[in-house]
């Protein structure tokens, strides 16, 4: 190990802390968060984009936004994005690369960067190559991003689908 990494750690190690300080600040809105009322955590989507057509940027809003999908997720599928889940948003977000086992939260952890990046109103596609699977996490995972106020699709081999929560069982 180099003196230079003694002193100030390998870059994932910095790269782990620089992420820990908006892990935190998204901890610290979670209060705030849960305190709104259905339809003002909705309303969170269109101040987000408010805020991004005038002049701000998705990292100035990642921390409002990943607070406003960890509660939905948890009053939708009564699931809550845990630290480690947050982690992985990020480094999706920011152009990284997530290997999480099965069972660890794949498909909650991508809800994160879909809905950050879905404000700009450009569209955001999560692909996987299983049809079951893409169906299944277009209604598992829409109620989470209609909460919110967005729609969701599911494009598959031999048919597709708007999801709407109303006519889904």
């Amino acid at each position: 190990m180099s003196i230079f990494n003694k002193m100030f750690g390998s870059s994932e190690e910095r790269l782990l802390r620089k992420f820990a300080a908006d892990i935190r600040a998204i901890n610290e809105k979670e209060a705030e968060f849960t305190a709104l009322a259905p339809e003002a955590l909705r309303v969170k989507t269109d101040e987000f984009r408010t805020k991004l057509r005038t002049g701000a940027a998705l990292d100035d809003i990642l921390h409002d936004a990943f607070a406003a999908v960890r509660e939905a997720a948890r009053r939708t599928l009564k699931q809550r994005h845990y630290d480690v889940q947050i982690l992985g948003g990020i480094a999706l977000h920011r152009g990284g690369i997530v290997e999480m086992r099965t069972g660890e939260g794949k498909t909650l952890v991508a809800t994160l960067p879909a809905y950050l990046n879905a404000l700009v109103g450009k569209g955001v596609h999560i692909v996987t190559v299983n049809d079951y699977l893409a169906r299944r996490d277009t209604v598992w995972m829409g109620q989470i991003y209609h909460a919110l106020g967005l729609s969701v699709g599911c494009i598959r081999h031999d048919a597709s689908f708007l999801y709407d929560p109303a006519h889904i069982a």
